[in-house]
């Protein structure tokens, strides 16, 4: 009958501080290489969204601008029929009106949605 082969000669075992102590600093390792990866990801969003960003600020700016010509010009057409400083006064008031009409709106959606 045949003898079976010697086996393979089994490597040192190597201690326990040895092997917690190579976990440890692999797990070092891979937690760098995340936080790496996610800085990167954040740096790229924030490149992709920085223009979009500064066009919603100019257009915001427009907007504030067409907004504060109709009310000027809401002023300027109430003079005629009721004096400058009452002029400003309504003025003042319909655009407060529609500013509260739409933060009323804006929180009942919000109240409804959440």
């Amino acid at each position: 009958m045949l003898k079976p082969a010697d086996p393979l000669p089994q490597p040192p075992e190597r201690p326990v501080g040895e092997l917690v102590h190579a976990l440890i600093e692999e797990g070092k390792a891979y937690a760098h290489a995340e936080i790496g990866l996610l800085k990167a990801i954040a740096a790229a969003k924030g490149k992709a969204l920085a223009l979009p960003a500064g066009l919603f600020a100019a257009a915001f700016f427009c907007a504030l601008a067409a907004v504060t010509a109709l009310a000027v010009g809401v002023v300027i057409g109430l003079e005629r029929f009721i004096g400058p400083l009452a002029a400003g006064f309504v003025g003042m008031l319909i655009f407060a009106a529609i500013a509260g009409g739409l933060s009323w709106y804006g929180y009942e959606r919000l109240r409804r949605d959440f």
